[in-house]
Parts: structure tokens; sequence; C-alpha cells
């Protein structure tokens, strides 16, 4: 990792040639004390910068991905308590990209209409597209979370209490919905109630759900892109909840000595002055957001050669890894990868790079035990048949 001065005076845009060394970069830096100025007692919600955390690399680069390729399909975070997850994916805000958001009532887009003509969306938005105005507008992603102590009806939306109150019954949007086309944040993954993980999965799945209360119904898009942290102290993740995250990252404490130190210096000024520690940070998180959508703006023309393709898959098969998504995981990752250095090809490289975070945790012992039972079973089939045969054409 590579050491920066204590201060901003050397760190100047042209300095940086990619997103990865501008982490490597920041992360390195150590920070002098600073003097806590008094404040008023105002609160405010200053996230931890992100490039502040200290060390943590992978994590770092894992998020950064799938900011910038939401087809990855999302970050697990697995690790004890204090190793910084939350305060990783809550410090994402100052990073995330811009996103083009339907400007109309009902929802319409343009991909509406390249999928269904004009009969695809409403008759408004039909005349603004004849017209040649746009149906969207565009918005910054937004990050949000999953209470731990959220009901069903939280999630995916239930009856409009106000308008019931006037005798008119309406339905309001839930978490899911609102995190369309955004993040989506569970923290402690593991800990919530199957109901709530079912919805999750469903809405995931086909990127839509729908609720039902009475007589009334709706469907609601729910686009989002995943992200969860879980201590497995505290419980295991079900298999079919582990499928859907793209990027599984361990995240361990700090290993040396001196990072753990720069990590508390860091908090302890965060926690006296946050302003001062976000403006410490500030010109290399707003490069940081401009690499990100930079990245994300080329991700469509970055290719990924046959050759490199051939080489993840027998990768994927020498691991025995069943699941599709792995291919997926890992190729989209790849991607993001090459865009975040500012390169069309993906090569071999970026799949090293990419592949322990996008393979670990896939293989089932329990999946191979069984297979190889049903291989042994089979093969005893095979064998008894045979026998069968050949004793019938004795005895004939």
């Amino acid at each position: 990792m590579t050491e920066a001065p204590a201060d901003n005076s050397s760190f100047t845009p042209t300095n940086i040639r990619s997103l990865r060394e501008l982490i490597d970069l920041v992360s390195g830096r150590s920070i002098k004390e600073q003097i806590p100025q008094e404040d008023a007692g105002y609160a405010e919600v200053l996230p931890f910068p992100f490039l502040a955390l200290v060390g943590q690399r992978e994590m770092k680069i894992a998020l950064c991905l799938t900011l910038i390729n939401p087809e990855i399909g999302g970050v697990l975070l697995i690790g004890p308590r204090g190793t910084g997850k939350t305060t990783a994916v809550r410090s994402l805000i100052d990073l995330l990209p811009p996103v083009e958001r339907s400007a109309c009532f009902y929802g319409c887009l343009p991909e509406d209409i390249e999928a269904f003509g004009m009969d695809g969306v409403c008759p408004d938005c039909a005349k603004k597209f004849a017209e040649g105005k746009p149906l969207t507008i565009q918005d910054r992603v937004k990050l949000v979370e999953l209470p731990l102590n959220a009901k069903l009806e939280d999630v995916i939306g239930g009856i409009d209490e106000r308008a019931a109150v006037h005798d008119r019954l309406k339905l309001k949007r839930g978490i899911l919905a609102h995190a369309d086309l955004n993040i989506l944040y569970a923290d402690e993954v593991n800990l919530l109630a199957d109901e709530i993980i079912d919805a999750i999965l469903d809405a995931s799945a086909s990127g839509n759900y729908t609720v039902r209360r009475g007589p009334v119904s709706a469907t609601y898009r729910a686009r989002f892109t995943l992200i969860g942290s879980m201590n497995p102290e505290e419980g295991n993740l079900r298999p079919q909840i582990m499928d859907r995250f793209g990027l599984r990252v361990i995240v361990k404490g700090l290993d040396e000595s001196q990072e753990r130190l720069e990590a508390y210096r860091r908090t302890h000024l965060y926690r006296q002055n946050p302003r001062k520690m976000v403006s410490l940070y500030q010109a290399e998180s707003a490069l940081a957001a401009e690499e990100i959508a930079l990245a994300k703006q080329i991700l469509s023309s970055v290719e990924l050669p046959e050759e490199v393709a051939r080489q993840g898959i027998q990768l994927i098969q020498k691991m025995q890894i069943d699941s599709l998504r792995a291919e997926i995981t890992l190729f989209e990752a790849a991607r993001a990868y090459a865009a975040a250095d500012n390169r069309m090809i993906v090569t071999s490289e970026d799949l090293r790079q990419v592949a322990p975070m996008a393979l670990r945790l896939r293989r089932s012992r329990f999946m191979n035990d069984y297979f190889q039972g049903r291989k042994e079973e089979e093969q005893e089939i095979e064998k008894q048949i045979s026998e069968v045969i050949k004793e019938s054409i004795r005895e004939g």
C-alpha cells in the first residue's frame, strides 16, 4: 500500500490514473491530529468518508464494482463485529452514481417502448416520445436501509392508514418499492425473518412484486442492488439468499499495528469533528464519484474475449460450482474491474483479481456429497441391470 502525505497539498486529480489507484493512495495516507472546534450541538448526519477507511482493500473494491455494474448481483460482507462493514456501506452515499428515473406517475421508461412499442407506455408518455421529449430525469442512486426489526408490511407495503381513516382503501409503497434503482442494504441479513427473506428473494428475482390487500392490488418495480452484512457468530445465512449475493467478502480485523493506530486516529477525529474529517477527503471523494460514474458509462463497451471467458468457465468447473450465477458474477465483476481501470478489454488478470470475491462460498459440500451419492447409486443400478440381463440370457 502506498503511503501518502498527511495533508492534501500534494494531491492533484492528474496524479490519479484509476479508481483502484485512488483507493490505495488515500487509504494509505496518515492524517494529522486536529483540534476539534466547539459546535452548537445541532445534529447533522455526515457519513464517515469511504476513502478514509483504513485497509480492507477487497471490501472497498467490491463495493465500488457493484456501484459500477449492478449486474454483478450485489455484495455480502462477512466478518466479526467492529470491522467496519456497516460504516463502509453507509459511507457510499458520497460515491453513488447518477441514474435515469421515470418522470411519469406510472413509471414509464424508454425501454418499455423498445419492448412493447407505444402501447407499452401511457398516452402522455407516448406523446412526449413522439415530440422528442425525455421520459426520464437524472437522479442519484440512494442507499435504502432495511431495519432489522422491519415487519413484512414495512417491506412490501400495505394499507395506507391515512386513507383508511377517510373510508378509502389505498396501498402505500414498502421499502422494496422505494429501493427501485437504488441500493438496498440489509445489516445482519442472517437474522432477518424468513418471510422478509422470501419477499426480498421474490422481488430480486423478477424485478417487481405484487401486493394484494382485499380487493385492492398493486405491482411495484423493485430493481435494486442488494448489499448485506453479517456476523457468522450469530448464525448462518439461508442458501437461497446466499446465492443471490454476487460478491462475497470476508472482512477481518486489521493485522498491522500501524493500521490499527491510524484507524483509531481517524475514528477519533470523526467523532470529535465529523465536518472536519469529511473535508479532509472531500476532493478525493469527489474524484472517486466521478471515476465511478465514468466507469459506469463505458461499461457497456467493455468486451470479454472468448479466451478469457473460457478460462473463467474452466476455473468454475474445476471449483465444482453448480450455480450459473457464478459465471454471471465473475464475468460482470471482471468487466466492471476493467472499466474502473478505464480499459475496454477484460484480461486474465482481471479474472484473477475478482475471482476470490465472486467464487468463494459457492461450493456446497452437501450438494457435492449428494451428487456423489446419486452417482454411486446410478452405477449400482446400471450394474444390477446388466447382471439381470446377463442372467436372463443364460437362462434363456
